[in-house]
């Protein structure tokens, strides 16, 4: 009986412990170049891990921003880059699955356009 509680235990302890090593692999310099309804963008991701907690910036050539709401559980991020584009705010809404050292991202640009990218770590 003592054995399962043990073993039990231990595999719990494992899990928890693989767990912020996935969202810390998340940590480090992505990039990525796409195609948009107003033309390619190259964009560069820096991106800092803190248990759940992604911040980092997202740079452009419209600039740079302070990635906000950044979330990473497991493969699964999520944040918010809120981007001024020509005086205009715009709210970019990322979603993506890490999968080695690519994350599918798409992408929600205000109402405007849904785009999905693929960034890439760089090495």
């Amino acid at each position: 009986m003592h054995t399962r509680i043990s073993l039990a235990a231990a595999a719990a302890l494992v899990l928890l412990g693989i767990c912020p090593l996935l969202a810390q692999s998340v940590a480090g310099t992505w990039t990525a170049s796409f195609d948009t309804q107003i033309g390619v963008q190259n964009y560069t991701y820096t991106f800092q891990v803190e248990g759940e907690k992604l911040t980092g910036t997202a740079k452009s050539q419209f600039g740079e921003t302070k990635i906000s709401e950044g979330v990473v559980k497991g493969d699964e991020i999520s944040f918010v880059e809120n981007l001024d584009f020509e005086g205009q705010a715009l709210r970019i809404t990322y979603k993506g699955k890490v999968s080695g050292d690519q994350i599918k991202f798409t992408r929600q640009v205000a109402d405007v356009a849904t785009e999905e990218l693929v960034a890439k770590r760089s090495k």
